[in-house]
């Protein structure tokens, strides 16, 4: 009897389907709020992350280097610093000749810019007006920051000294990022909880060596365009032809976006020629001829081994970068990106082959992926 008198056992509020898509919301709103933590940090903290960053960068960009002198018997502390002076050497080198031809050519440059404004203007009217009134904004701002660069005048003086210790420091980072990648793979398996060093280390090298393909394919790549377009431009005459090469080489750091602002510029300048607009429809079959190259060959065979994005996910990312950071943002958005596709797709795959985190099974991956032993790697 009593039996019979028992309540009926308590269903759940909410369906098996509605709980499970509760708990997943839960995890994305956990890991978003984690992330704007991170994000926060990183641009409350910017005068120490960026140098963090780009030192990652000017790392992944010569570390083949380092290697090749580590293997050459060289002294790791002085293969770290001829690899540095190298770096300076490149860097400087490209910097001293970007800056040299947009200051040489930048008033042409602009000159035919407000030109085809003009021009646009006559034919379309108010969009015209609007171009002419950016390029004319744009003068005195390139040449106050000309100007602060080549003369240092007192009030620029703040921002190229904390620009100069930004770099010093980035140097000396790439330096002990460079020597230490062995002692920093030793500490990650010390600071990794229970047995899962070597699973973490197979995804910090996965992540570098997104960023290091990144950087080597995208520096060939920029200057490959930078020399086919300069080379059209030189043999159609068109004005600041090595100012423009040099503003695609920049661009072509930031993929699509700054490639595209760098072919219209171009094609722009070419317009506004007195030789009418034949010249500048021969710049843009130029500026196509070579983006298509770029896009269909170079990318698929230089960066065949770094980790494949789909274009909207870099464009979200370089507008992200961009809203966080300016111009900075938009640089290191893509390579980051790239690195946490890297990490994201060495995770899926330690998982989807139930590996667990045995050191055998990373050291097989190593072989198989091709990455370099832990003291060779930076």
């Amino acid at each position: 009897m009593r039996n019979d008198l028992r309540p009926p056992d308590r269903q759940p509020l909410l369906p098996v389907a509605a709980r499970r898509a509760a708990a997943w919301c839960g995890v994305g709103l956990l890991v978003a709020a984690v992330a704007a933590l991170g994000v926060w940090l990183c641009v409350t903290l910017s005068a120490a992350v960026t140098p963090v960053l780009l030192a990652l960068l000017g790392s992944a960009l010569l570390g083949p280097v380092y290697r090749r002198l580590v293997a050459m018997k060289l002294n790791r502390s002085l293969a770290a610093g001829l690899t540095c002076a190298l770096l300076v050497v490149v860097v400087g080198g490209a910097g001293y000749i970007v800056v040299s031809a947009l200051i040489d050519t930048g008033d042409q440059i602009i000159a035919s810019l407000k030109d085809a404004a003009k021009e646009v203007s006559r034919h379309f009217g108010a969009a015209g007006t609007s171009l002419d009134d950016i390029v004319s904004n744009a003068k005195p701002f390139i040449g106050k920051f000309g100007g602060t660069a080549a003369t240092g005048v007192l009030e620029g003086v703040g921002v190229v000294a904390a620009t100069l210790a930004a770099s010093v420091l980035a140097l000396f980072l790439t330096f002990f990022f460079l020597r230490d990648a062995d002692k920093a793979v030793r500490a990650l398996h010390d600071w990794a909880p229970g047995d899962s060093g070597p699973g973490l280390e197979q995804m910090a090298r996965r992540g570098y060596q997104a960023i290091e393909g990144f950087m080597r394919g995208t520096t060939l790549i920029a200057l490959i365009d930078a020399v086919g377009i300069t080379v059209g431009l030189l043999i159609l005459q068109v004005p600041g032809a090595f100012g423009l090469g040099a503003l695609v080489f920049v661009g072509a750091y930031i993929p699509y976006l700054g490639s595209f602002l760098s072919g219209s510029v171009a094609v722009l300048v070419a317009f506004a020629d007195d030789r009418g607009p034949a010249i500048a429809l021969w710049t843009l079959g130029i500026v196509l001829v070579v983006f298509f190259l770029e896009g269909h060959i170079l990318q698929p065979i230089v960066q065949s081994r770094t980790v494949q994005m789909h274009p909207a996910i870099v464009m979200l990312a370089i507008t992200a970068g961009a809203s966080v950071a300016g111009v900075m943002g938009m640089l290191l958005s893509v390579p980051l990106t790239a690195a946490a596709f890297g990490v994201l797709s060495e995770l899926r795959r330690h998982y989807a082959a139930g590996s667990g985190n045995d050191p055998a099974v990373g050291a097989e991956r190593s072989a198989s992926d091709g990455s370099a032993p832990p003291a060779a790697s930076s």
